[in-house]
């Protein structure tokens, strides 16, 4: 079954930048679209960003368009979301999902998260 591992969390101050990598050990992300989505504490999961199965399209959350960057490299099998002017709301646990097709769903194979934390 595909495993999703996201890694890049971290601790960061506001106006910091990360970038999250998501990759799938042993499986081909090619023919998946993959979202990005956080959840943050006491708060309901939201999506974040999306990416087509070739990378031709790309969408964003109001809340991180022109900070967030979603990008893929099929060669290497990972997905990134570069993120930049982070804000202490973007605190969360981050997860990757793929899902099958060239559109981001819920019917997805989803990663274990990796904790983002930006201090004020």
């Amino acid at each position: 079954q595909l495993q999703l591992v996201e890694s890049g969390g971290g601790l960061v101050h506001a106006g910091g930048s990360l970038r999250l990598s998501c990759a799938a050990p042993g499986f081909t992300l090619d023919y998946f679209a993959i979202g990005w989505h956080r959840q943050a504490p006491g708060k309901e999961r939201e999506g974040v960003s999306c990416i087509s199965s070739s990378g031709g399209r790309t969408n964003y959350a109001d809340s991180v368009k022109g900070r967030f960057t979603i990008s893929r490299d099929n060669a290497k099998n990972t997905v990134y979301l570069q993120m930049n002017s982070l804000k202490p709301e973007d605190t969360g646990v981050y997860y990757c999902a793929a899902s099958y097709g060239t559109r981001c769903s819920d019917d997805a194979f989803w990663g274990q998260g990796t904790q983002v934390t930006v201090s004020s």
